[in-house]
């Protein structure tokens, strides 16, 4: 039984494959586009997923669509309609694609695919809450899903028994604590739908001096985490700009440009929408546990994403454990989609498993060492070949050494993250790495910061984390006796340059980390890497950052590593079991990646 899963046309297209309940193969359209957040029909991800499978589109037997186009459509014209003339020019610019494209999901899939069976269109939310609870360890569970906005509802919670969710209430549009996230985004000069997660990280900079003006003007919580949002300060219901000018005059900030410097009040700022956000999600949490009962939650929908928050909910909410999407915007409905479909559609069984039943999250291309090197010979790219010993002591050795090394290896990252295939890594004990890796690899802001991997079995010694945290969405503090004192610690983003632990390339300014552990039947590569570095030098840290630069989404192929190793002050790239040597590639050619205009040929 082949079940194909899309998501599509709002951001982060994907598809997946499930193939008799067992989930073969996803990938984001981004990866292969090269498109950041690709929209589009995710027609290369389908591609992918059918070959993965062995399969043509013809022994599809059900397509399963993340979301309900025409539930969606009258939520878009009862809100124009609700606000008119408000919103005009977004209602004319959007009308067209939605009338000629986006509700004719049939149609594109007869004609794409060629396919005329079975077609389910899940809510969004239903997807959401699938992918959170079906390739859970959790036998049942409660599950809580938050976003921006779906069809009309941007937050539910419900009950995942068996084989068989049900949603049991919701909060809809326009109230979305997603949306106010992206409001406070936008308004600090970071891109929606795309840059939530600076702001998460620079948070710890400021001071939640906003948060009490957030509660009185913007947000009224309840006590059961359930709100409501004064909509005069917000302008995304007519899709004009997210905040206006009373929200302006509220916090006596202007919208930031993406090029003016970073405030106190900025920092501040996301400190306060960091804090309030932490509180809704806890609120929420603890009442789903009363009103459920259970001992362990899922997560999924967008805010999911947020680590802090997530963290905060295990601590604090009553539940024993929780297991969140790594997929877990809208990139991971594909699956949840295809999910619903086997599960309750069929009525198919379902059998837990541990750690989880996504392998990893490692369900997309990968590529053999005869295909890297046929890509290396035809291109006349300098290299040596490794053995498997060879390749993770050699790459230990450089990374104690303090170079920068790609790291491509088996199947891409399903998600947001790298987890150790797609990886950018560096010696997380090194006090210049982090800024090194976000100002000459990254290309990006100063104030970033990496995550830790991490040997599983070696992670309570480093950091205050008692549970494995596969996909990095749980922080936890670096262990105290692994800290260093800062004797006056200054304001702001000077916070950068102390040195607070043991591994400070990896400690944010509030001793947190976005912790990975690395377990070994996962990904036994990576963690003999990891392995061989603490036999080295005695610390089974390293830093592990997407394999990308700044703008651009993870790499796929090995065209892609390469051509991202030559634009950046990457030291080596290790692909396959292939040492390429940065010294050792041709000038014009690095010139040329450099100047954006590299092609191998």
């Amino acid at each position: 039984m082949n079940i194909l899963g899309i998501s599509a046309y709002y951001h982060d297209s994907a598809a997946c494959l499930v193939q008799d309940g067992r989930i073969i193969a996803a990938a984001q359209e981004e990866r292969f586009t090269r498109v950041k957040h690709d929209s589009g029909w995710p027609a290369l991800a389908i591609k992918y997923c059918l070959e993965a499978g062995n399969i043509s589109s013809t022994d599809l037997d059900i397509l399963a669509f993340y979301d309900k186009p025409f539930l969606k459509f009258e939520r878009l014209l009862s809100t124009y309609l609700h606000f008119a003339p408000r919103g005009l020019k977004s209602y004319l610019a959007a009308m067209p694609i939605w009338i000629t494209q986006k509700v004719w999901i049939k149609d594109t899939i007869a004609k794409k695919l060629n396919f005329n069976g079975t077609i389910l269109f899940p809510e969004h939310h239903a997807s959401h809450a699938a992918s959170a609870f079906f390739p859970s360890p959790f036998g049942r569970a409660a599950f809580l899903t938050v976003d921006g906005v779906g069809e009309w509802t941007t937050t539910s919670y419900g009950v995942g028994r068996n084989n068989q969710i049900k949603i049991h209430a919701d909060i809809n549009f326009p109230h979305s604590l997603g949306l106010l996230y992206s409001a406070v985004t936008y308004h600090l000069g970071f891109k929606v739908n795309s840059a939530e997660y600076k702001v998460m990280g620079l948070a710890p900079y400021g001071e939640p001096a906003y948060a009490a003006t957030i509660k009185k003007n913007l947000i009224n919580i309840k006590d059961d985490g359930s709100f409501r949002l004064d909509l005069s300060y917000f302008n995304y219901a007519v899709g004009l700009t997210m905040t206006n000018d009373k929200f302006s005059r509220l916090f006596k900030l202007k919208v930031r440009t993406e090029d003016e410097p970073l405030t106190e009040q900025h920092l501040n700022l996301a400190r306060s929408i960091q804090a309030v956000t932490e509180d809704v999600m806890v609120k929420m949490a603890r009442h789903v546990q009363q009103e459920t009962g259970e001992k362990n939650l899922c997560l999924a929908g967008g805010v999911a994403l947020n680590c802090v928050a997530n963290s905060k909910i295990l601590e604090e909410s009553g539940f024993d454990d929780i297991w969140i999407q790594p997929a877990a915007g809208d990139a991971g409905g594909a699956l949840g989609a295809a999910l619903i479909a086997w599960h309750q559609h069929l009525s198919k069984p379902r059998v837990p498993h541990r750690p989880d039943a996504q392998t990893g999250s490692l369900l997309g291309p990968q590529y053999s060492d005869n295909d890297i090197e046929n890509f290396l010979s035809a291109h006349k790219i300098p290299h040596r070949f490794l053995s498997t010993a060879d390749l993770t002591k050699t790459a230990a050795i450089l990374l104690a050494k303090e170079n920068v090394i790609g790291w491509f290896q088996g199947r891409m990252e399903y998600g947001p993250r790298a987890l150790g295939n797609r990886s950018i890594l560096g010696d997380a004990r090194s006090a210049a790495m982090q800024k090194t890796l976000n100002l000459k690899i990254k290309f990006r802001e100063s104030f970033r910061p990496f995550a830790p991997a991490v040997l599983a079995e070696k992670v309570s010694e480093w950091f205050d984390l008692d549970r494995l945290a596969p996909y990095m969405l749980l922080v936890a503090p670096v262990r105290t006796e692994r800290r260093r004192d800062v004797p006056k610690s200054p304001l702001g983003l000077a916070q950068l340059n102390e040195i607070r632990s043991d591994i400070p390339a990896v400690t944010h300014v509030d001793y947190s980390a976005r912790v990975q552990t690395v377990n070994k039947n996962t990904n036994p590569l990576f963690h003999h890497l990891l392995n061989d570095f603490e036999q080295l030098t005695g610390c089974p840290v390293i830093i592990n950052t997407s394999f990308n630069v700044r703008g651009e989404p993870i790499v796929c192929s090995p065209e892609d590593a390469y051509r991202c190793f030559l634009r950046t002050d990457m030291d080596y790239l290790v692909i396959g079991h292939f040492l390429l040597d940065k010294k050792e590639q041709p000038a014009d050619r690095i010139s040329a990646a450099r100047q954006e205009k590299f092609a191998p040929d």
